[in-house]
């Protein structure tokens, strides 16, 4: 096997409070190739985002800490670096499309001076030169009479646009990997498509590596060629797109399915009984077996590890001993 474009091993990150300290990511390890698209999917709470932050070190200080593990992007381990040579890495190798463009976004820049940033910063553009691709990149992204829009400011922007604005950002300095935080969340259907459409065509055509966070699990369907399943900051399952839907191991990922509605089904929805434990009060032995259905007595004392059921497919629970 070729060597990982992204190896992360044995991640754990914490954050302190007056309730005590807590793990947001619990021992996670993910390894991803060149032109993959990994989908890291769980309900809100699940640490989905932590790992993202994590993993470009923008975890805030206090109140969090990576306190275990490693993130080996090319052999180097980006959690051994220095800051300023993490800067060097982070919107030039690494990009992000963050949660809310709303607030990713400086309200107070226009546009193009916010894309042409990175550019000036990591490809040594001048200015003139920086602001003309920032105009070049809002035409990639499909944004009509870019001139204009480069002019703007993001609150004169709809939320679509104001996606597509970050989506350009994110690409303009090329980058190996792009790290996409619920890039669809807030928009409408129509637009959702539009955008996990050109993510898909510029991830194809700069033959990049997308890690996609999102509890959609339409969306994963549409982009994802693995899929990583969270819980509790743990991974219960870790599988190909196409073996996870057509035969879901774990019994929160077969409840995340089971809770989706489909065209033209006209049953009841299938909640997950329960709720997600707090973050400061996990139960003990597996998190998930409060809720689970198939839960038997050595679920509640003793973690179960992440074990291989079927060849390429793990998953972290006692029935696949």
């Amino acid at each position: 096997m070729s060597t990982p474009l992204l190896d992360i091993r044995k991640l754990t990150t914490c954050f302190s409070s007056p309730q005590g300290i807590a793990k947001a990511v619990d021992t996670v390890s993910l390894a991803f190739m060149q032109g993959e698209t990994l989908a890291v999917v769980g309900e809100s709470g699940c640490g989905k985002t932590v790992l993202a932050l994590s993993i470009l070190g923008l975890i805030p200080d206090p109140p969090g800490r990576v306190t275990e593990g490693s993130v080996l992007y090319r052999g180097q381990d980006l959690l051994d670096m220095a800051e300023n040579e993490l800067r060097t890495i982070r919107g030039n190798h690494i990009s992000m499309i963050f949660q809310e463009p709303m607030t990713a976004l400086n309200p107070v820049f226009r546009i193009n001076d916010q894309i042409a940033e990175p550019l000036r910063l990591h490809q040594g553009y001048s200015k003139p030169e920086a602001l003309e691709k920032a105009v070049s990149a809002l035409e990639l992204v499909g944004i009509p009479n870019p001139a204009k829009i480069a002019r703007a400011y993001p609150h004169e922007l709809s939320g679509g646009m104001r996606q597509r604005v970050m989506i350009a950002m994110a690409f303009a300095c090329n980058p190996d990997i792009l790290i996409a935080d619920e890039p669809t969340t807030a928009l409408d259907v129509t637009i959702q498509s539009q955008i996990i459409d050109l993510m898909n065509d510029l991830k194809e055509r700069m033959n990049g590596s997308l890690m996609l966070i999102t509890h959609d699990l339409g969306v994963v369907a549409r982009m994802a060629q693995r899929v990583a399943v969270m819980y509790s900051g743990k991974i219960v399952e870790l599988s190909t797109s196409q073996s996870l839907y057509a035969k879901p191991l774990h019994p929160y990922t077969q409840g995340l399915l089971a809770s989706v509605p489909t065209m033209g089904d006209k049953t009841d929805l299938t909640p997950i009984p329960g709720i997600v434990p707090s973050i400061f009060d996990r139960p003990e032995g597996c998190s998930f077996h409060p809720r689970c259905p198939h839960a038997h007595a050595k679920c509640s004392i003793i973690q179960p590890p992440l074990m291989e059921a079927e060849p390429g497919r793990h998953v972290r629970c006692w029935l696949y001993e």
